[in-house]
């Protein structure tokens, strides 16, 4: 049940008696929204104003007119104007009750599935399988994890395509630097490891030559030299890739496993090799790609063509597609790709979840996929900004290199730990009563909080933005954080243990709901406001609002609990609709930590 539907749906009829451009009528529905102060009610309705405007009369007026229209209804206490001409407005707490009744028998918990599902293929993670995940990954992982999870819940057909990194400019990098600078008995010890410094090794020197990676210099050119083999065909530069693939590949699976990020397809750039040369083709046959000086390029509106270093026009986008080495580009796997996608799974929306500074090749890409066919479908860049070091700039080692992302990971693990102990060792000493955790059990409990941490520290932040990676802030038990969020649903948990309440019964068959305190009507509407925030973060692409609507939850939760004994409530029936309110509220909790891939505990 979608609760700002509901509110917007009770104007729509009187605004179409009055909107004179019923084209417009969605733009003024959409200005009822919640309010951002609880003294003025639930919801505000702000379309009196623009509308008064353009029908000549005063917003007051028309606000208390279209309220008169409104008429007797089942949803509203009470319609208010304010101000210039808000309208502000408070739901029917025995409306209120009778949705959390029905919800609680549920498993969905009230959100109803899209009318009209679409089919989604969603862009995710992508590394380079030259080297080990690092911490750039993770943004792309968990965000590109979170969306395929709340677009599956509310209904849509989802497939989630990592696209490896594993034919590209830097496996020329990686066969050079294999050829002429390897430590064989570090490669046979441990090959991921060693292909990894390689790969460091070279942009090293190239980067001490002053030879980037479209520089002429000669450890660079040499390092295309191998690449242009590699695309080509050679027995050895082949064999080489082969060799060490499995041993990259397998690196990958227990940083996903340990992030719980299921991978649907892996299709690496090396399955698209073989469809270049009909893409380039197939570009030139229907006049979108042009030759120029050797090379195949796609000109821009304009009939610019890029030169081959690759230099772009920030307004009209062209692409170069085959270098006049032979050799294909970003670009052309990009679209060999799209083409992929498009005819295996036929998808609406095409989303990429990659960081922002890739924002003008996805703009080219974009451009050009539509002027080769494909401008039926919806391309989206979901775009990410950095993670930063306390010095506000980009995360790294202390030497300056990249984090290792498992390396990243055993860290929270590791402070997820400690800080269990001290708190034990801190309620031992004030003498609480400290239930004794097995070692397996602990372990459990700090992978899903240190993990959880530092997910939900990412995807609390609008995705856009960059943020500052701080293990202390995103471990405390207060405030915004993963291991508030699991603490509040392992307290509602531990209510129904203490009271030794059969918590099935009240989602079987749910008890009447009284809400008779302030708080236990603003957690009723919190808990009321979950689909409405689902359906924001998918129409956006934007899982902090997940994030953003725990932490209110989680407030009104905490206020609940100070004002609102549960198990000594005055009567049996107020006891029974406290507990059906806590229980509900756990079930919130976990399904929207679940929808970020964030696990709950039952203790903590």
């Amino acid at each position: 049940m979608n609760l700002l539907h509901e509110v917007r749906a009770l104007f729509e009829p009187v605004l179409k008696s009055i909107v004179p451009d019923l084209g417009r009528l969605p733009e003024y529905t959409g200005m009822v929204k919640s309010v951002a102060d609880a003294k003025n009610g639930d919801y505000q309705a702000n379309f009196a104003m623009p509308l008064a405007k353009v029908l000549n009369r005063k917003p007051q007026e028309l606000a208390q007119a279209i309220i008169d229209q409104l008429g007797a209804n089942d949803l509203l206490e009470s319609a208010v104007v304010a101000g210039p001409g808000f309208i502000n407005l408070k739901l029917k707490s025995r409306w209120l009750a009778a949705r959390l009744q029905i919800i609680a028998r549920e498993e969905r918990l009230g959100v109803a599935q899209v009318a009209a599902p679409k089919m989604f293929v969603i862009d995710l993670s992508g590394p380079n399988v030259a080297k080990p995940l690092h911490v750039g990954h993770l943004r792309s992982t968990v965000i590109g994890d979170s969306l395929v999870r709340i677009l599956r819940f509310l209904g849509h057909t989802v497939v989630g395509d990592n696209h490896l990194g594993d034919w590209g400019t830097q496996f020329g990098i990686l066969l050079y630097g294999y050829k002429n600078h390897l430590d064989a008995a570090a490669y046979v010890a441990d090959p991921v490891r060693e292909l990894a410094r390689i790969y460091l090794l070279i942009r090293q020197l190239a980067k001490a030559a002053n030879d980037d990676d479209e520089g002429t210099g000669e450890v660079m050119e040499a390092c295309r030299r191998e690449t242009a083999k590699l695309h080509a065909g050679d027995p050895e530069n082949n064999r080489l890739w082969n060799e060490y693939m499995p041993a990259c590949l397998e690196m990958l699976r227990p940083i996903y496993a340990r992030l719980g990020v299921q991978i649907d397809h892996a299709l690496g750039e090396s399955f698209y090799n073989p469809m270049l040369p009909g893409i380039v083709e197939d570009l030139l046959a229907k006049g979108v790609a042009v030759e120029s000086n050797g090379a195949v390029v796609v000109p821009n509106a304009k009939g610019v063509v890029p030169k081959e270093s690759g230099e772009q026009s920030k307004e009209e986008p062209p692409a170069l597609i085959r270098k006049r080495d032979g050799a294909f580009t970003y670009t052309t796997t990009d679209l060999a790709t799209i083409r992929y996608r498009m005819e295996t799974w036929k998808p609406d929306v095409l989303l990429y979840v990659v960081d922002a500074r890739q924002a003008l090749h996805f703009k080219t890409l974009f451009a050009n996929a539509r002027r080769w066919g494909y401008a039926g479908v919806e391309f989206q860049h979901v775009q990410f900004g950095s993670i930063l070091g306390q010095d506000k700039r980009p995360l790294k080692t202390r030497d300056g290199g990249t984090i290792e992302l498992d390396s990243l990971l055993d860290e929270a693990v590791a402070r997820a730990t400690k800080k269990y102990e001290d708190n034990c060792t801190e309620r031992r000493e004030r003498g609480q009563d400290v239930p004794e955790m097995s070692a397996p059990d602990k372990a459990k409990l700090a992978s899903i909080v240190g993990i959880g941490a530092v997910k939900y520290a990412d995807l609390s932040n609008h995705r856009s933005t960059d943020y500052i990676f701080d293990f202390d802030k995103m471990l405390a038990t207060e405030g915004n954080t993963a291991t508030y969020m699991q603490y509040a649903y392992a307290r509602c948990r531990a209510i129904f243990r203490k009271g030794d309440v059969d918590v099935s019964e009240f989602r079987k068959n749910p008890p009447a709901v009284l809400l008779v305190e302030p708080a236990e009507r603003n957690l009723a509407l919190q808990l009321l406001k979950f689909e409405e925030t689902l359906d924001g973060a998918a129409t956006d692409y934007v899982p902090h609002y997940i994030a953003a609507y725990l932490w209110d939850l989680a407030k009104a939760l905490s206020t609940f609990y100070e004002a609102c004994p549960v198990l000594t409530a005055t009567t049996p029936e107020l006891k029974s609709s406290r507990l059906l309110l806590v229980d509900l509220t756990s079930r919130m909790i976990q399904k929207a930590l679940d929808l970020l891939g964030i696990q709950t505990v039952e203790r903590m």
